[in-house]
């Protein structure tokens, strides 16, 4: 790591923060302790739902920690049009479910003021971002708190974003993600029709960012070994975020249908889609994406609130046909191992492959 990232961990490994109830406190306190950095989701959630979060986490480890925080939407409107057509197809999920449809206008800040508020009054070591980059004001007021900040960025463009705003670090995703990608403005063209397009792949995306950004560099997107590990390591990345490869872990607040679709043979592969929530985002391929992934509109968080009460019935009627299954394309190689033992042997894995790059090239 860079000598400010490796301040907050022993481990270049970072747990991704996964929104909708994976990133729980338990996940994030046991990966803090085995030497990696956790990260907390605040996405879906409340502000005060947050604080109890953050509190439980200091409760369970002295460690840094990190919470993440998704932007809201900047000068992007939703076609009204598109989402009422969307809502209409959706008519025979609520009927097979038995439950309506939710409110595609329930809101579109995710208390975000609010929730920035609590971080820079009761400040936390590290604070990320997804779906854009904030001014540098407001970079500037966590630099003041003392807390570190990271950028998602899919591109040398949103990476140079960050780094003319004040951004301490980014990470660099790429599509091989799973979930949502973490764009700055929402391409229409992108995985709208559940076909896995658009994006770049990650290595390839990270060398043409560290060749224009002098930020310290967080990699992710279907990292799941310590080999991978090192190979963004030697690629110019200062650590690795995973996801996916923390989803089965005991800790991880993950629906148990969740965890066991990730290596049931009968999702086969990942895709990029929109059917669940109106923004492209990867997940396990399914009855319902293959059925609405080619149809739904973007329109963030409108089909997300839309869509909520068909994936809490399809949870609750024991269906992952109905559930947003997201993971990444390394999903098949998910080990179900407690989060701190994860860590241990993703260390002890990147520590074989370091030194097997140094007995190869001795010079």
């Amino acid at each position: 790591m860079s000598t400010a990232l490796n301040d907050l961990s022993r481990h270049p490994i970072v747990q991704a923060p996964m929104a909708g109830g994976p990133s729980c406190p338990q996940l994030v306190g046991a990966v803090c302790e085995a030497g990696a950095l956790g990260f907390l989701a605040g996405g879906y959630k409340t502000a005060g739902g947050l604080y109890q979060e953050i509190k439980q986490v200091r409760a369970l480890t002295a460690r840094p920690f990190g919470v993440n925080l998704f932007m809201p939407p900047v000068g992007q409107s939703a076609d009204r049009a598109a989402v009422e057509v969307y809502r209409h197809q959706l008519a025979g999920e609520s009927g097979w479910y038995e439950t309506g449809l939710g409110d595609p206008d329930q809101g579109r800040d995710d208390a975000y003021d609010a929730k920035v508020a609590i971080l820079l009054d009761d400040p936390v070591p590290v604070v990320s971002f997804t779906f854009g980059c904030p001014d540098r004001d407001a970079l500037h007021a966590f630099a003041r708190a003392g807390t570190f900040t990271i950028v998602t960025v899919t591109s040398v463009e949103e990476a140079r974003t960050a780094e003319r705003a004040g951004a301490d670090a980014i990470c660099v995703q790429g599509v091989e993600a799973g979930g949502h990608q973490g764009t700055h403005r929402d391409d229409p063209a992108c995985g709208a029709a559940g076909t896995g397009g658009g994006g770049r792949g990650l290595l390839a995306l990270l060398a043409e960012v560290r060749e224009h950004v002098r930020l310290p560099i967080v990699a992710t997107g279907g990292i799941m070994r310590g080999r991978q590990i090192a190979a963004v390591l030697a690629a110019g990345a200062d650590a690795a975020q995973l996801g996916t490869a923390f989803l089965v872990c005991p800790e991880s607040g993950a629906h148990p249908l969740h965890k066991r679709a990730l290596t049931d043979p009968l999702f086969t592969h990942t895709e990029l889609t929109r059917a669940f929530s109106g923004r492209p985002a990867r997940g396990l391929v399914n009855r319902f994406l293959r059925e609405h992934g080619p149809y739904a509109p973007a329109a963030y968080p409108e089909v997300h609130h839309l869509t909520a009460p068909l994936r809490k019935a399809a949870a609750t009627a024991g269906d992952p046909q109905g559930m947003a299954l997201w993971a990444g394309q390394g999903h098949r190689l998910a080990r179900e191992l407690p989060a701190g033992r994860l860590v241990e042997v993703l260390a002890a894995e990147l520590g074989t492959a370091l030194h097997d790059l140094v007995r190869r090239n001795p010079t």
